[in-house]
């Protein structure tokens, strides 16, 4: 099975490049999905899994560098239910719900700031375990594109006002267990 895993920064997949390919898409949205889709429109093939690892700011109580799969994606800072009932149609842009590994159950919220204050973090834990700034836009273009995903985060912060100095300190823990991750699921060559 051709896997491409795809990473936002270098950082994220460190342990893993040395065994896979991995395609880095730079942070955000419309990086990521501008990125992704110009390297899939260039394959002669597309691969048969996208696997988006990297790292998430946790809204509940995970432990640093605990792995997630997850199950459900939305952006939190699109507006999507509105944005419909203003144009009185469904749109693009709503949640997707992913059927990844087996045992995938964390919910996602993807948008384009990093969340760094205690109100903006419990309003997003209502909503969803995990934050990040990617994963919606690569399980979009999958989808578009008609390329299975999965998408697998390492928990590198609490999404508060530390998040700065425990993102520093626990990526190289977060890359490790995703690669350990990876390992365990058989995806690696």
């Amino acid at each position: 099975m051709q896997v491409l895993f795809v990473a936002a920064l270098a950082e994220e997949a460190e342990a893993l490049a040395s065994r896979a390919e991995v395609l880095h898409v730079g942070v955000g949205k419309v990086q990521a999905a501008t990125a992704l889709a110009r390297h899939l429109a260039h394959l002669d093939r597309r691969p048969d899994l996208v696997v988006n690892i990297g790292t998430a700011g946790g809204l509940g109580e995970q432990q640093l560098g605990e792995v997630h799969e997850v199950s459900r994606v939305h952006q939190h800072d699109f507006d999507h239910e509105g944005l419909a009932a203003f144009v009185g149609r469904p749109l693009p842009g709503g949640p997707i719900e992913l059927p990844g590994p087996s045992d995938a159950r964390a919910h996602l919220a993807t948008g384009d700031r990093v969340i760094l204050r205690r109100s903006d973090r419990d309003a997003l834990a209502a909503q969803a375990d995990l934050v990040d700034m990617e994963g919606y836009a690569v399980a979009a273009t999958c989808r578009a594109l008609g390329v299975p995903v999965w998408l697998v985060k390492a928990v590198s912060d609490a999404a508060d006002d530390e998040a700065r100095m425990t993102f520093h300190q626990t990526l190289r823990l977060c890359s490790t267990r995703l690669a350990a991750w990876a390992d365990q699921r058989g995806l690696l060559g």
